[in-house]
Order: structure tokens, then sequence, then C-alpha cells
């Protein structure tokens, strides 16, 4: 997994709508660049006409107005249009303008129409401002700075446009989130339906709506989940055939042979085969016919144990039960019962005393756990004996089985949304940990 995918939710959803999201952020912020570029050469010759239409009046009104009342005149123009007049001086601290695309441009409009004598700043003798320089009829001896306040300069943040912006974006997300589930919903819906065919129920139909593909998807599902039923149900009617035809034979062959072998450790040797016999077709159907179809209910995990060890001893056979404190918990007691009983069968078998059987809760989770002093299994055989028709011959060769015990009890451990774990037990043995989780409602 790489960094990206720990930093990203893996869910569908979450990631397109992470991705639109992405792209309406980065229209947004192309519009607010092609925004801000548009209008920032019509304030600048804005700026620029501004200045020479104040200096073209400044400069007429001067030479117009009487020597007299100049400075009263000067004085009029910085009270009301705060523009103020200062003669230009050999000694003047000049600060010149940024070096920016906006004041270039204004300087450029300014020097076309002033003449390219036009000096600007931004400062001069620290009073901060516009500055434009002028002489009265174009004489080179009386030269003056013209100062214009720097708001004239400044663009205000439209901040009711930020907002309406703002409303807008969160308008576009909320509708790309509705959009972005209703297009994820159906996967929702099949991705949970996966999972429980995957635990070997059957769902109900998945609903066949949306766009034509997730339509096509949903129809195709639909079909593979009904073909996997039926073929369930013949596979299930076929071996019960097949079991209620071999069992019977199998019954006159135990009684023939109790009746007609005198020799009493011959009969016994066949029965003990038949007995296999009746073992291996009650486990192929216990695999072969699942518990799908049986409902949960709420019962005592406890007391199902204690039965089930009970059932299971025998004078050679006594596993020792260690309960803990267990509430009732939403099982399924066949098929609860019947992995319990293969997990016994598994210790008794290939393991050695003494054989435990315990009970607990642990972080919201039932763990039954079957543990024995035998030989173990080395962790790299663990997940290959949870499949059908496997054994461990190098370990284990002391007994017959079909191959199926464990397949059988991974597969209750997955009706139950949980799982079968075996481990490495301290000391030497095996544990094998049927992990449930605790549901408490039906």
């Amino acid at each position: 997994m790489t960094l990206l995918d720990k930093l990203i939710p893996r869910t569908l959803l979450v990631r397109t709508f992470l991705l639109v999201s992405l792209l309406l952020f980065v229209c947004v912020a192309a519009w607010l660049t092609l925004f801000a570029l548009a209008e920032r050469e019509p304030r600048a010759r804005q700026l620029a006409q501004l200045a020479v239409s104040v200096v073209n009046m400044t400069n007429a009104a001067l030479i117009a107005a009487d020597p007299e009342r100049r400075l009263a005149l000067l004085r009029d123009l910085a009270e009301s249009e705060g523009v103020h007049l200062y003669p230009a001086e050999p000694t003047d601290n000049v600060k010149m303008l940024p070096n920016t695309y906006f004041f270039r441009l204004v300087s450029d409009t300014v020097k076309s129409e002033l003449g390219s004598r036009t000096r600007f700043a931004g400062s001069v003798n620290g009073q901060r401002g516009i500055w434009v320089s002028f002489s009265i009829d174009n004489s080179d001896d009386d030269i003056y700075w013209l100062m214009l306040p720097s708001d004239h300069a400044e663009n205000d943040y439209p901040w009711h446009w930020l907002s309406w912006g703002s409303a807008s974006l969160a308008l576009a997300l909320l509708v790309a989130w509705l959009i972005v589930s209703r297009v994820t919903l159906p996967l929702r819906a099949l991705a949970g339906a996966a999972r429980e065919v995957g635990y070997g129920r059957h769902p109900e139909p998945v609903p066949e709506r949306g766009a034509i593909e997730l339509q096509q998807l949903a129809e195709a599902f639909n079909s593979m989940s009904e073909d996997l039923k039926r073929i369930e149900i013949e596979r299930a009617e076929v071996l019960a055939g097949i079991s209620h035809d071999l069992r019977t034979p199998l019954a006159r062959l135990r009684l023939e042979s109790e009746m007609s072998i005198s020799d009493a450790s011959a009969r016994r040797a066949v029965i003990d085969d038949i007995e296999q016999l009746d073992t291996i077709i009650a486990q192929f159907l216990d695999y072969a016919r699942g518990d799908s179809h049986e409902q949960a209910v709420m019962a005592d995990v406890n007391a199902l144990v204690a039965q089930t060890v009970g059932a299971q001893s025998r004078a050679s056979f006594a596993p020792q039960v260690a309960l803990g404190i267990v509430p009732l918990a939403l099982i399924h007691r066949r098929a609860l019962s019947r992995a319990l009983v293969n997990l016994l069968e598994n210790a008794r078998k290939y393991g050695a005393d003494p054989i435990t059987v315990e009970t607990r809760v642990d972080h919201g989770e039932i763990l039954i756990d079957v543990l024995d002093r035998g030989n173990g299994i080395p962790e790299s055989e663990v997940e290959r004996l949870k499949r059908p028709f496997t054994r461990l011959e190098n370990a284990r060769t002391d007994a017959n089985g079909t191959g199926l015990g464990l397949a059988i009890v991974e597969r209750s451990a997955r009706l139950h949304n949980g799982k079968l774990e075996l481990l490495a037990r301290d000391g030497g043995g095996l544990i094998a940990r049927l992990r449930l989780p605790l549901v408490l409602t039906p």
C-alpha cells in the first residue's frame, strides 16, 4: 500500500467526492485568478487617466489663476480632492513605485499623455502616495510634484463576492456529494450482497436501478446468486439421496457382520470400517449441506458448549471445560455445535491430553478455544488446512479423515461473521479458536 493510499480513504464514495471537490476548488481558483488578471489592466488605465486629468486640471488652474490666489487654490485642492502640490527640489528623497505590471502600465500610460520626462514615485521625503511630476508651461525650471492619495491604487477586497462564491462552492460540493453517493449506492448494495454470498447465505436480489452499466451489473449478480442457490439446493438433494442409498447397505452390512462373523476381533474390525464409512458420509453431507438456511437465535453459548462437550465425552475422551462469563448472544445453534464437534474430533484424533474447552468474552467477541497438547500445526500450513480435502499428513498421520473438519468449522465461523484461528500453544500443542462477534440483539 502506497503512502497516498494510506492518506486517502479507500472507499469509492469518499475518493470520488474528494476528486470532484478538488476539481471544483481548482476551477474556482482559476476563475479568481482570471478575474484578477482581467480587472488589473482596466484599473491601471483608470488610475493613469485620473492622474493625467488631475495634472492637466491643476496645471491649467495654476496658469489661469491669479498668482495671489494660487495658494488658496492649492489649499482647496488638498482639502476637497486630497491632491497635494509640492515644488520639486534636487534634494528630494524619492522612492520609486513597486516594479509591478500594474504600476508599469500606469507609468507608460501617463508618460504617453504627459511626456516621457514625467517621473513617478511612491514616496517623496518619507510621505507615501502616488507622486507624479509635471512642469508648468513645459518649463524645465518650474517642476512640481503632484501627490494623489495611495488609496487610488488599492483594490478593495470584494468580501461580498467572496461570500457569494463560498456559498456557491458549498452548494456545488453538496450537489457533488449527492451525485456521487447516488452513483455509489448500488455498488455498496452489491458489495453487501456479495459479502452475504461469501458467508454462504443467499441475500435478497439487488435492486436493478441506476445507470445502464449498474443495472447490467446488478442483473448479472442477481442471476449468479440465483444460480448458486439453485446449484447448492440440487447438490444437497443429490448428496442426501446418495447418503440414503449408501447408508442403507451399510446398515445391512453391519447387521450381517454382527450375525455372521464368529471371530470377535474380525467382527469388530469390520464394524469399525463400516462406522468410519458412515462418519465420512456424514462429514461430506455436513459440508455440502451447510447451515446457511438456519435461523440465528438468542442462545446461551456456555450451555451449548457444555451440551456439545457432554455428548462427545467418552470413557477415554473427557475434555475439561472452563466456561467464562458469556451473555446470551445471537448464534446459529446447529452450525456452532457442528463446528465444536469437529474441533473436538480433531483434538481427539490428532492432539494429546489434556484437552480443554474454554469460553470467554474479549473486546466484544466471543472466544471458544479447544486446547490440546499435540504436535500442533506449522504456521505455514494454517491457511491451507482450512481448505476442503486437505490434511497435514507429515504431522498427523495416525488417523484417517476426509480433510473436511476444519473447512466445516471455517464455514461456520464465516456464517457468524467471525473467523477460525489455529494458534501455537505455549508449552506445545494447538489452540483452535472460534472468534465470533458478540451480537446481543436479533
